[in-house]
C-alpha cells in the first residue's frame, strides 16, 4: 500500500480524508469497528491507507490514522495510539490492523 501523500499532522490527515469522503468516525470494539449508527465486522472492511505519526520525545504522541472502507461502501477514519492495546481487541482485529 502506498500513500497518496503524507500529512504533517494527524489533524491534517483527518481533514484531507474527510474531503475525500471518509466521514464516519470509527472506534475499535473487539471484532468490530463501530460508529454512532452502525458496526462493521473485521472481515467486512478494507484498510485503504494508513498514516503513522511518531512523537518527537513522548511515545504517547504516537498515532496511526486509518482510511477505512466497508464492504457496504461506507468510508471512515480510525485513529489509534501506535501501540494498540490487545486487551480490548480480538486476535483477528489486531492482525488486520498490524499488517499495514
Amino acid at each position: 500500500m502506498e500513500h497518496q501523500s503524507h500529512y504533517d499532522t494527524v489533524s491534517n490527515a483527518i481533514n484531507a480524508l474527510r474531503q475525500q469522503g471518509y466521514v464516519d468516525d470509527f472506534k475499535l470494539d473487539g471484532d468490530f469497528l463501530r460508529n454512532a449508527s452502525s458496526e462493521v465486522h473485521c472481515n467486512d472492511f478494507t484498510i485503504v491507507d494508513v498514516y503513522r505519526y511518531e512523537g518527537n520525545s513522548d511515545p504517547s504522541d504516537e498515532a496511526a490514522v486509518y482510511a477505512i472502507e466497508s464492504n457496504a461502501g461506507h468510508k471512515g477514519i480510525l485513529v489509534t495510539g501506535y501501540g494498540i492495546s490487545a486487551d480490548s481487541l480480538s486476535a483477528k482485529m489486531l492482525e488486520k490492523l498490524s499488517i499495514r
